[in-house]
């Protein structure tokens, strides 16, 4: 069992940075992935970014590869996902997502899901 908790959404103007956090607590995380997903009012849940916890391999969106970068800190069980370049398309409800296994684009793969952050980014 995990419990992930994600901070650091807010309201940003268009071109400016976020760094979302997600600390995880409970069984290891050594042989799990962690990911980012997001969600839009009236869209589907979409893949956002996704790291492998041993390896440290990543993974992203086309949308958001060269503005996005995510990370992990080992001894602290948190995942970042810092934001640069922001656009009014990037508003959604982020969701971090933790499962044992490799990483995954697909919101099912994943069973342990924070409750959200917003992130707004205004024109």
């Amino acid at each position: 069992q995990m419990t992930l908790v994600e901070s650091g959404g807010g309201l940003v103007q268009a071109g400016g940075s976020l760094r979302l956090s997600c600390a995880a607590s409970g069984r290891t995380f050594s042989s799990s992935a962690m990911g980012w997903f997001r969600q839009a009012p009236g869209k589907e849940r979409e893949f956002v970014a996704a790291i492998t916890w041993i390896s440290g391999s990543t993974y992203y969106a086309d949308s958001v590869k060269g503005r996005f970068a995510i990370s992990r800190v080992n001894a602290q069980s948190t995942v970042y996902l810092q934001m640069n370049s922001l656009k009014p398309e990037d508003t959604a409800v982020y969701y971090c997502a933790a499962r044992y296994g490799g990483s995954s684009r697909y919101h099912r793969d994943y069973a342990y899901w924070g409750q959200g952050t917003q992130v707004t980014v205004s024109s």
